[in-house]
């Protein structure tokens, strides 16, 4: 299917595609979630299992809504209705959009904490004898500093969806992205060669089959899925901006492998550090902002090093909300015909004060919680939007493209024109039977831990 908007931007670039739907999927999932889910599920071989959920669902499912994003030429609900035209599959489009839209509005006020951490860790690593504990409740329990960062975070991101896919996501993407990667390795360096990182290392790298159950499949399986930025019409959106002689299965591959790549990373960032210097790898999602910046403390030269962590964190955030808004931007744009600017801007205002009761949820709304999961404010956001909505989304969208519109015209459209790599009988297979299989294993894992706790 052509493009009928002789208008709509695409790609200047391969590397441009790839290195921005990396950015997607490379945030704070790397490089705060997947080290604590490591830590709390054994460590390396937690790590295999990993590898092999990527492998399984992550790449396949990649494939899948990239392929409907530039066969259709749309943002995610103008690509089932120009797939299926009337039927009801456009609401998979649309849940999409609304899933970017609810996991941004919360997701601002976590990298707003990690934008405040560029300089709360050379506080920590000033102060002898602070209380890390403390300081992270000091801030998130604060009512105007987490909305002052959470706004902030959100201008930026605002600023970079409305210069243009080009102008804006790629150009970012460009500078961003080797920035991180340069940040990690300094990172990495410096880590593995504190004394007693060996410790760390053995630690990550030796796996321990013992520690394994299957939760830990689950576990694994899930991380995969949400590093990936998946279920939420982001690769459809990218997809979208695609031309018919750019390459698919081998640009998917590079954007899996770099997303794997620093959430791997992470851990030696991490790991080998936390070992060294004498604290607990399982300390959960503390492990960044309580941990972390005690770990620093005690680190020669630990406020540069410090800094350095959370300007990286703060740019993988970064990276992730560009295609979280530019999701809901190109539905404006193409369903509503709503010019650029105006279409990020008003849904980037939108989304910052839905996020307010999140922001606002360690505070003066501390005692509000949801009931039966008995969860606050910005917990329940996230368990809607994870356990929920993402999975939902890319259920149906394997579900659409195995069973409805079918898998031999997304072959043929993967593998349109001169191909590296290309798909066929195999991944025919896993989106047909295994990564539905997969997602439903991740969605009643969530609701069984959620309503058993």
């Amino acid at each position: 299917m052509g493009d009928s908007k002789g208008n709509r931007e695409h790609w200047a670039s391969r590397a441009g595609f790839i290195l921005a739907a990396a950015g997607s999927a490379i945030g704070l999932g790397n490089i705060w979630r997947f080290p604590y889910m490591t830590g709390e599920n054994g460590g390396a071989a937690f790590i295999v299992i990993y590898l092999l959920a990527v492998f399984l669902l992550g790449y396949p499912l990649m494939v899948n809504e990239t392929v409907l994003g530039r066969v259709s030429q749309r943002d995610p609900v103008g690509a089932f209705k120009a797939l299926a035209p009337g039927s009801p599959w456009w609401l998979v489009g649309a849940l999409g959009v609304f899933t970017g839209f609810i996991i941004l509005s919360y997701y601002i006020v976590v990298a707003g904490w990690a934008m405040a951490y560029i300089y709360k860790v050379v506080i920590a690593v000033c102060t002898p004898g602070i209380n890390h504990e403390a300081v992270f409740k000091s801030h998130i329990t604060g009512v105007w500093e987490p909305i002052i960062w959470a706004a902030v975070f959100m201008i930026l991101t605002i600023g970079i969806i409305a210069a243009g896919v080009v102008d804006g996501i790629q150009r970012w993407s460009l500078i961003l992205m080797p920035v991180l990667f340069v940040i990690m390795i300094i990172l990495i360096i410096r880590s593995v060669t504190l004394p007693g990182a060996s410790e760390g290392l053995v630690y990550y790298l030796k796996p321990d089959f013992s520690e394994v159950s299957g939760r830990t499949f689950l576990a694994a399986l899930a991380q995969a899925f949400f590093s990936l930025s998946l279920g939420m019409g982001v690769f459809i959106t990218y997809g979208s901006y695609l031309k018919d002689h750019d390459e698919i299965p081998i640009s998917t591959a590079w954007v899996v492998s770099l997303d794997t790549m620093v959430a791997l990373m992470a851990g030696f960032a991490i790991f080998p550090a936390v070992f060294a210097l004498g604290f607990q790898p399982g300390a959960g999602p503390g492990l960044v902002f309580i941990t972390l910046p005690a770990v620093f403390a005690q680190m020669p030269l630990g406020m540069f090093f410090g800094i350095l962590f959370f300007i990286l964190l703060a740019i993988a955030a970064l990276t992730s909300s560009i295609s979280l808004l530019e999701v809901v931007t190109a539905w404006l744009i193409d369903e509503k015909g709503w010019p650029r600017k105006k279409a990020a801007a008003l849904m980037g205002l939108i989304m910052f004060i839905v996020g307010l009761p999140a922001a606002l949820g360690y505070n003066v709304l501390s005692g509000v919680s949801f009931p039966i999961l008995g969860t606050d404010i910005l917990d329940t956001y996230d368990w809607f939007a994870n356990s929920v909505f993402l999975p939902l989304g890319g259920f149906f969208a394997a579900i659409f493209t195995g069973y409805i519109w079918g898998t031999n015209k997304a072959i043929n459209e993967a593998n349109k024109g001169k191909t590296s790599l290309s798909i066929g009988t195999l991944w025919r297979f896993l989106i047909r039977y295994i990564v539905p299989l997969l997602i439903a294993g991740i969605m009643m894992m969530g609701m069984y831990d959620s309503f058993t706790k």
